[in-house]
């Protein structure tokens, strides 16, 4: 994340100051630190496990570099600062810690200012208001402000405990600043939790050091004795204490640039941006309606009706499935593990394996039954079989078109599920067996002598069973079909085209014929035109055969509320101003 970090603490002599500051660099280090200290501590780094790496021993500057790099600093002289390193975090000449992160090559560096001189201005500012005049009520909580020039801002306020500071407190902010203002406001309750750990464990520290001195000599009852005298001349050197001193730990600020670091690295990768060229699909924004409806049952179901729910019958039915071994496979490695090896091979894997399995004919039967939003109904004992051929088949629709009923006991009407699984014992009504929109799969066991016949392999493993396809309307091989269908069997009988390849297709033939279905809608439903102007129009879209128009006819019911509802209301607003004037 280009971002930066920093602590910030309320000087009473010098107001704010910036006492540490972690960055994110994608180049080389910045400017005034040492070539020679940076390289040798990235070579540690690198030496080390782990995914951001810090050094941990880091060498200082001789008097010589330190003067030099004080003098071409940005930061504030040194008769700005408080002998007793009130506003001081790191000693002079000090290089600073170092984080190398392996992954992406980038390295996250702390100071006590940016070495930048456009950056220190931009942390300076931020720092000046997050002690000043952006404070939540009570002067203590989180708060964002910022602007385009100089930048956004995400700020935590807090006091520490100090038993020789007025109010026996001083003021501290963590501010985070970045640029880009969508992507911290999206991050703010990641940062807010992150950060308020942090918090709480500075002030946990400070505490425990505030109670002892407290114990050991209490502050209150000497300043009271001492009232008289004005406070500011009570005060020695060390009422400026620094942090370290106010916590008692000397390796805070190591500590502090971990958990800096680890901020920045976190709160990156937490958020991606995704690239989304033109209007979200049909399929897209069902889906999202069907996430919100499965939301909203969520909300509202009990979990204690959840519990008295009885089993459902597919479970049972797969229990079953699992038969047991037999006295003469016992000279197998793992009975279990062949069932289960053996059953992922028995499924259909795309498209194509599927029209290799069935034949071309008994294929083009069903895929032309699957596109008319005809029933397709599979009998099988196998219900991952039908799950894989299910999972297939559904492809080829639009995902508002698709009703699945995975494995049932007993049959489930049309209007139900478009994709019905059934097992081998139930009874089909007679007319839905002679129904001219409805086709039947049935999966036999094939008659084989061979006791293990291909045992793994995939192109035969189907090969154990025999499939039937029938229905009360068989499609004449002379039939031209929807155009749709001739396409993608052109592309699943094209070997040059790899099944990635021709799933692509399908996406773009099913975007293709859904924007068909979008102006036919449009000009239907929303329209009300005549019969002779649809039929005009069904010409313009190459879609003037029976089939094609069953087809956009059953596809329609598959556009999303939001498309619709969408489609109403910026159509017909425009004709009702025309009929008021």
């Amino acid at each position: 994340m280009n971002a930066i970090v920093a602590l910030c603490h309320f000087c009473e002599l010098h107001g704010p100051r910036t006492l540490f500051c972690t960055e994110v660099l994608h180049s080389p280090l910045p400017q005034g630190a040492s070539s020679g200290d940076m390289a040798g501590q990235s070579e540690q780094a690198e030496e080390e496990e782990g995914g951001i790496q810090m050094s941990s021993r880091i060498r200082s500057h001789s008097p010589a570099e330190g003067a030099s790099a004080d003098s071409s600093s940005p930061g504030p002289k040194k008769s700005d600062m408080c002998e007793a390193s009130g506003c001081r975090s790191l000693a002079g000449g000090h290089p600073g810690y170092v984080s190398h992160d392996k992954e992406t090559s980038i390295k996250y560096v702390s100071h006590q200012h940016p070495n930048h001189p456009q950056l220190f201005s931009i942390v300076r500012q931020a720092c000046v208001r997050s002690l000043s005049c952006e404070v939540c009520p009570g002067r203590e909580g989180p708060i964002f402000f910022g602007d385009e020039q100089h930048g956004f801002v995400f700020s935590h306020t807090f006091f520490i405990k100090d038993s020789l500071a007025r109010g026996f407190q001083r003021w501290y902010s963590i501010i985070t600043i970045m640029m880009d203002r969508i992507y911290l406001i999206n991050s703010w309750p990641f940062l807010l939790g992150k950060i308020r750990g942090i918090i709480d464990e500075l002030q946990g520290k400070a505490l425990k050091v505030f109670e002892a001195e407290q114990y050991g000599c209490p502050q209150r009852a000497q300043r009271m004795n001492t009232a008289f005298t004005p406070f500011l001349h009570q005060r020695n050197g060390n009422a400026a204490r620094s942090l370290t001193s106010l916590t008692n730990d000397e390796n805070l600020w190591a500590c502090l640039h971990t958990s800096f670091a680890w901020l920045l690295k976190a709160c990156g990768s937490r958020l991606t941006e995704k690239l989304l060229e033109g209007a979200p699909t049909e399929d897209t924004l069902v889906q999202m309606e069907k996430l919100a409806d499965l939301k909203e049952e969520s909300e509202g179901w009990d979990g204690s009706e959840e519990e008295e729910k009885p089993s459902s019958q597919p479970d049972a039915v797969e229990g079953q499935e699992l038969s047991k071994c037999s006295p003469e496979t016992s000279l197998m490695p793992d009975c279990n593990s062949w069932n289960v090896a053996h059953r992922r091979l028995s499924v259909f894997r795309s498209l194509r394996h599927m029209r290799q399995v069935l034949g071309a004919s008994a294929f083009r039967m069903l895929a032309w039954h699957v596109l008319m939003g005809n029933q397709v109904i599979w009998k099988a004992r196998d219900m991952d079989l039908v799950q894989s051929a299910f999972d297939v088949l559904r492809t080829m629709l639009p995902i508002g078109c698709v009703r699945i009923i995975p494995y049932s006991d007993h049959y489930e009407e049309a209007y139900r599920c478009n994709f019905l699984g059934l097992s081998p014992h139930v009874q089909i009504p007679s007319h839905i067996l002679s129904s001219e929109f409805a086709v039947l799969v049935e999966v036999r066991t094939a008659a084989r002598s061979s006791l293990y016949p291909t045992l793994f392999d995939e192109e035969q493993s189907l090969n154990k069973y025999e499939f039937v396809v029938t229905s009360g309307s068989p499609v004449a091989a002379d039939r031209v079909g929807p155009t749709i269908l001739n396409k993608i069997e052109a592309a699943l009988t094209n070997q040059n085209l790899s099944v990635d390849v021709v799933d692509q297709c399908l996406v773009c033939l099913k975007e293709e014929w859904m924007n068909k279905v979008k102006v036919l809608f449009k000009f239907t439903k929303v329209d009300s035109r005549p019969k002779e102007d649809t039929q005009k129009l069904l010409s313009i879209l190459g879609a003037a055969e029976e089939d094609n128009v069953k087809l956009l006819k059953f596809w329609m019911t598959g556009l999303s509320k939001t498309y619709k509802s969408h489609l109403m209301s910026t159509v017909r607003s425009p004709t009702s101003s025309e009929s008021r004037n």
